[in-house]
């Protein structure tokens, strides 16, 4: 349950996101009828989300994952559902998306993959801890301007699903189930680096 209104003023700028939106993903954005309640907000969420989109340093793939990665560790059920929905579009494999919570024990990531998760675990626990290892071992693999992409969406996908998750938004029923079991070993949610629900990543513009 939203924890504001889904509601927001009738403006010009509202019901053209609400054109597109229900245009590209065949509804309206949870994400987008909440921020519509503060048009600066709202455009600059759009703007920035644009962007965000033409960023092309860092695999595509490898970008789904931290980004599911990172809402699972946050918790946020309309992130995951969201982002499960747009990165299958986008041709990454289905059970990859499904295995994130428990990718330690699944075998169908590369150790690139798994780095990567763990990358965007450690970004997201409060505090961070992410290690130089760690750290060296994505530069070495990736390049600079890759690892820097990589660094900067995982931070994308905090700030969404935090913010989504505070404001109280759940699933929009992209994914058909998106009630992910928590992570294994890690902390429950509402702990430092929270365990998940279940389901990937977006916000009021969409993710590309």
């Amino acid at each position: 349950m939203a924890r504001i209104s889904m509601n927001p003023p009738r403006t010009l700028l509202n019901r053209a996101v609400e054109w597109y939106s229900k245009r590209t993903y065949g509804k309206v954005l949870d994400p987008a009828k909440v921020l519509g309640h503060h048009p600066r907000v709202l455009r600059s969420d759009l703007r920035f989300e644009q962007s965000v989109a033409k960023w092309d340093k860092l695999d595509p793939g490898l970008k789904a994952l931290a980004e599911m990665g990172s809402a699972v560790a946050i918790g946020c059920s309309w992130c995951v559902d969201f982002g499960y929905w747009e990165s299958t579009r986008k041709g990454v494999a289905p059970q990859k998306l499904r295995d994130v919570p428990s990718w330690r024990d699944s075998g169908l990531y590369t150790p690139l993959e798994r780095d990567v998760l763990e990358y965007a675990e450690a970004m997201t626990a409060t505090p961070p801890t992410v290690e130089d290892g760690l750290v060296e071992r994505l530069v070495t693999r990736l390049g600079e301007a890759a690892f820097v992409e990589l660094t900067a969406m995982v931070a994308v996908e905090n700030l969404r699903s935090r913010m989504n998750a505070a404001l109280g938004l759940t699933s929009q029923g992209f994914k058909d189930s998106c009630e992910v079991p928590a992570a294994v070993g890690r902390p429950a949610a509402g702990q430092a680096g929270g365990a998940p629900e279940a389901g990937g990543p977006g916000t009021a513009g969409g993710r590309g």
